[in-house]
């Protein structure tokens, strides 16, 4: 039955595209192909195994496309649709049909024809990894000994699962190189994030005290895995283990009872002489270099700061056009630093009347940002406003949405759930202000007095003693009572 409806599908979209998909013939070629349910713009961007675009696809009047790849290098492929991205394998002679709704993208994304059954399994696996990255803070509670032994239980189930999924039919073996990977790094980053996370900063120094076999699992660490490094996966786990190499060399230049300092110099820097000396892949490093020092700059550090670590990175990336982006961020932040004015940036009420940013602020004023993309991330940012309200009503809080040319959504966001429109903004010209803004994560937001002079140029309004940094910091400049 199951594979009538695949038959019927791939037939039905062949037929409504207008193009013949032929599975039959022989060649290194492949099908990519879709809908598109509630889009948020016109195209489909598609790219490579390099993480280079392919084409960007016009979709037609019923919001589909088809697309067909030459000299197919086999692999895992993206595609980008309205700012939400995923991964789709492909392999020679496949022709691979998707159906997603942009209002609930990865859960709803199905894929049909030739090709399917490896790509649904591997975005179950995906929504499966984010799931259980939700769930480490509560794991990570566990002893020592416990989860370690909880974290490879539940590897060793998800591999016996897969080689049962693997007797219905055989699949490629660079199927299943990619899913037996997932599964382990996805693991692998739990171990290596636990640390930070059982221990804290006060207690990392402890990470020496850890069971000798809980970092058994780096003996089979393949650094350099160049068709894994677009996987989640495979990424979290680099980036929380270098993390973790770091710190253990921290506590080699540190006394036992010092607290962690993850934005101490020499742990950064440390970061970035170990991705220099252990990946020689030059796509992984110089993507690992580009986070970690784009990491760094981005908290609140001085101008000398922020030059240092840029230099200690520069002669590492081999990468032009990243080191000219991590250039321009630290000279955006340059102009952020606290007692600047912000930056006279163009914005767009809700009722498509035009404004500049710092005309708008005539009292202590929190700017936050959101994408319609992240739904979680857009309802919580606005639920939170809500109460910070309550608690400081002398503070003014501007939202501003980061999307492109996305009217309809951003209007239909704030309707769909009552937002109140008052104070609802977006940039005339986003992608210039991100850069002018250095907004790099979703998360952060701006502090700003009276004047529209720079209080504090990037907090997180999510963690735990905001309010009360918040608090000091507006009696510190007078700007509410004492309490």
């Amino acid at each position: 039955m199951l594979f009538r409806y695949i038959v019927l599908s791939l037939f039905m979209l062949t037929m409504t595209f207008g193009c013949k998909v032929n599975t039959n013939n022989s060649g290194n070629f492949a099908y990519i192909g879709g809908e598109i349910i509630n889009p948020k713009n016109s195209s489909v961007i598609l790219y490579n195994t390099k993480g280079k675009v392919l084409d960007s696809v016009t979709l037609d009047s019923n919001n589909r496309f088809v697309y067909k790849i030459e000299d197919l290098h086999p692999g895992l492929h993206s595609f980008t649709h309205g700012g939400e991205y995923q991964l789709i394998l492909l392999e020679p002679n496949d022709s691979v049909m998707f159906r997603l709704n942009t209002y609930d993208f990865d859960e709803s994304l199905v894929f049909t024809g030739e090709g399917a059954r490896k790509n649904n399994y591997l975005i179950e696996t995906y929504l499966a990894n984010e799931q259980q990255a939700k769930k480490l803070v509560h794991y990570a509670k566990m002893e020592p000994e416990e989860f370690n032994a909880f974290i490879d239980e539940r590897r060793n189930k998800e591999l016996i699962k897969f080689q049962n999924f693997l007797l219905d039919r055989e699949e490629s073996e660079l199927f299943k190189s990619i899913i037996e990977t997932n599964i382990n790094y996805n693991s692998y980053a739990d171990k290596e994030i636990y640390p930070f996370a059982y221990f804290g900063n006060n207690k990392l120094i402890h990470i020496k005290d850890l069971p000798e076999d809980f970092y058994e699992h780096r003996k089979s660490v393949d650094y350099n895995a160049t068709h894994l490094s677009h996987l989640y996966a495979y990424n979290r786990f680099l980036f929380s283990h270098i993390d973790n190499l770091a710190a253990q060399n921290y506590y080699e230049q540190h006394n036992f009872h010092s607290a962690f300092d993850r934005h101490a110099m020499e742990y950064n820097k440390s970061k970035l002489d170990l991705i220099d000396s252990i990946i020689s892949d030059e796509t992984i490093k110089n993507n690992l270099l580009k986070y970690k020092t784009r990491d760094f700059v981005s908290y609140n550090h001085t101008e000398a700061e922020a030059d240092e670590i840029l230099n200690h990175y520069l002669p590492k990336s081999t990468n032009e056009e990243d080191k000219e982006s991590i250039k321009e961020l630290v000279c955006s932040l340059k102009l952020l630093r606290q007692g600047n004015p912000i930056p006279n940036l163009e914005i767009v009420n809700y009722d498509n009347t035009e404004h500049n940013l710092n005309s708008i602020i005539d009292k202590p004023t929190i700017i936050y940002f959101w994408s319609s993309n992240s739904k979680m991330q857009y309802r919580n940012s606005h639920y939170k406003v809500k109460s910070l309200k309550n608690v400081f009503p002398q503070v003014e809080f501007v939202s501003i949405n980061l999307n492109s040319n996305d009217d309809k959504s951003w209007k239909s966001i704030i309707n769909n759930y009552d937002f109140p429109t008052e104070n609802e903004y977006k940039f005339k010209y986003p992608t210039k202000a991100r850069k002018v803004l250095a907004v790099n994560y979703l998360n952060k937001a701006i502090i700003v007095n009276e004047n529209g002079m720079i209080l504090h140029p990037n907090v997180n309004i999510f963690k735990s003693d905001f309010s009360e940094m918040l608090g000091d910091l507006l009696q510190k400049r007078h700007l509410i009572a004492q309490q």
